[in-house]
């Protein structure tokens, strides 16, 4: 298990330094994830949801980061317009449906799946074309993932404390404590890039960690109450798309908001 982890880790290394350095390829890759992801979050609400509208969700889901990518812009916040496109093309298909058991069900969780996993991951390309898109992308999914990195490292080796054991029962008090540690070190050590002062990086990485465990536990969660181990199997020892990017969900939209704050001011 640790080889594949460690296989897998690698090559996901390399593709994503490969594909940040181009805007356009970075925007392709991160539709392409959320398509996958997308795939994912539905296939494992089907173990609840009697009825989902899985392919509708993942084709809406996936206009997001493409809309961006393209900068087609109607408006401020024009994202939104996909989401009451959505809503609005959802009931209309789930009154043409004959049986109407679960409607509200299936009708939010296909919403929920589209601003969870598209419209938040989505915030990656928006980063990455920031003035100095690639330094700030580059920082903020080193941050992230050397957070994931703390917590597995010293929550394995001095966890006792579970965390939130009814949730995620290998998490632990230490792992957390660590990850934020871990966070905090290498947003100092990425000043170059953020150009920030040490208490804007202070802030930035403690905050961070504790999105990116937040952005775990949330998808730990869903995988509980739909029963199931994994995302899925796409990446060997380390399970599916959803597993690795979970700890970005709520980074991404945060960082992008506080650095455009900072660099507006």
């Amino acid at each position: 298990m640790l080889i594949r982890r460690i296989i897998s880790s690698s090559l996901l290394i390399l593709i994503i330094i490969g594909v940040i350095s181009v805007d356009w390829l970075c925007g392709l890759a991160v539709t392409l994830f959320i398509v996958a992801g997308l795939y994912e979050f539905f296939r494992m609400l089907e173990n609840k949801v009697t009825a989902t509208y899985k392919y509708f969700g993942i084709g809406l889901g996936a206009l997001i980061p493409l809309s961006i990518m393209l900068r087609f812009e109607l408006t401020r916040g024009w994202e939104f317009l996909f989401i009451i496109l959505a809503l609005l093309f959802l009931v209309i298909m789930q009154l043409k449906r004959r049986q109407h058991s679960g409607a509200i069900i299936s009708i939010s969780t296909t919403i929920f799946g589209i601003i969870y996993v598209s419209w938040s991951f989505s915030f990656l390309i928006k980063i990455r074309y920031l003035d100095g898109g690639l330094g700030l992308l580059a920082s903020l999914l080193l941050i992230t993932k050397t957070c994931d990195i703390g917590a597995y490292l010293i929550g394995s080796r001095f966890g006792k404390h579970s965390l939130v054991p009814n949730i995620s029962p290998h998490k632990t008090v230490e792992g957390a404590l660590g990850g934020i540690i871990f966070s905090l070190l290498s947003a100092l050590a990425y000043k170059p890039f953020l150009k920030l002062d040490y208490l804007q990086l202070i802030i930035l990485g403690i905050g961070i960690s504790i999105l990116a465990q937040l952005g775990d536990l949330s998808e730990s969660l869903i995988k509980r109450d739909c029963q199931v181990k994994d995302s899925g199997r796409i990446f060997p020892g380390m399970g599916g798309v959803l597993d690795q990017i979970d700890s970005l969900i709520f980074t991404a939209p945060v960082f992008y908001f506080y650095i455009s704050a900072i660099l507006l001011r």
